[in-house]
């Protein structure tokens, strides 16, 4: 393809608008001001081309499953042309693989995000203190981030059983059926939540979900009074999840603490008399140390 046919191409390229989430619970966007170079962006640097590949990249974790070029470019409003040059950049720099007609993602997209989460200063003060108490408590511990309605988890520590729940660095769920998403999504000022709660996709993942929103409401208002979620197999059959969030010296959220449990191994009456003081507990001294 000619250079002059291919950047014609280009042009005919969208970038599909995401559903706008509330100030705040996500990063901006362009900006058409110039006031410095440290400030706003000009429009002029906004590079389409790596706009349209991060589109592709988040596109596979909305469907969470391979893709044909065709599913591809009609998720991203991509130009098939277009979806093409991007997927094979992206298996030619090792992001994905091709499996006969389908594309997927490989596990080095984890890099993209994970030598900044395990970077940050709080979660290195935490990790002792999560070890400790999966040690303590014989379960698995994790902590998480908000990354608008998704929870992303940024450390954590799994404690083998014979059954056990295990949840890696970078996992990404929804936030509105998990403890760790309703602690954090309660934790965001009042005035936000009537943009989060016409905002959020309240996907149905068991029998149990909440997915109507005025019941929703109510959750987050509960778990904002008492400062911490118990979710029942809301995200997944057979597995409770309780958290609490964690805030830094001055007060701001960092993000939250979890405990997960197989309903196998304890009821909700016991997660929250025996692991929350404990969950707490340790919550406290990690907020302590973050003060030093």
């Amino acid at each position: 393809m000619s250079q002059r046919n291919e950047a014609a191409e280009d042009a005919e390229l969208t970038i599909p608008g995401r559903t706008p989430a509330p100030s705040g619970l996500m990063t901006a966007s362009p900006n058409a001001s110039e006031e410095s170079e440290q400030g706003s962006m000009n429009p002029r640097d906004y590079v389409s081309s790596l706009a349209r590949g991060l589109e592709v990249l988040r596109a596979f974790n909305r469907t969470g499953r391979k893709m044909t070029l065709s599913e591809v470019a009609s998720e991203t409003g991509n130009t098939r042309a277009g979806a093409r040059r991007i997927l094979l950049t992206l298996v030619h720099e090792g992001y994905a693989v091709a499996d006969g007609k389908l594309f997927d993602l490989t596990p080095q997209v984890l890099e993209l995000g994970y030598s900044v989460l395990s970077s940050k200063g709080a979660w290195e003060i935490a990790r002792p203190f999560i070890d400790h108490l999966s040690e303590e408590i014989r379960e698995s511990v994790s902590a998480a981030v908000l990354d608008n309605f998704d929870v992303v988890y940024v450390s954590g520590a799994q404690f083998h059983r014979v059954i056990s729940v295990g949840i890696s660095v970078g996992a990404r769920f929804p936030a509105h059926c998990t403890a760790n998403g309703r602690v954090l999504l309660a934790a965001q000022p009042k005035e936000m939540w009537p943009g989060i709660l016409q905002s959020i996709p309240l996907t149905k993942m068991t029998e149990r979900t909440v997915t109507d929103r005025v019941e929703f409401r109510k959750v987050l208002e509960q778990v904002r009074e008492q400062g911490w979620s118990l979710v029942d197999q809301e995200l997944e059959t057979g597995l409770m999840s309780i958290a609490a969030p964690l805030r830094n010296a001055s007060g701001g959220l960092v993000g939250s603490i979890n405990v997960g449990v197989p309903t196998v191994r304890m009821t909700a009456e016991e997660l929250v008399e025996f692991i929350l003081p404990k969950l707490l507990g340790t919550i406290e001294k990690i907020s302590r140390a973050l003060k030093h």
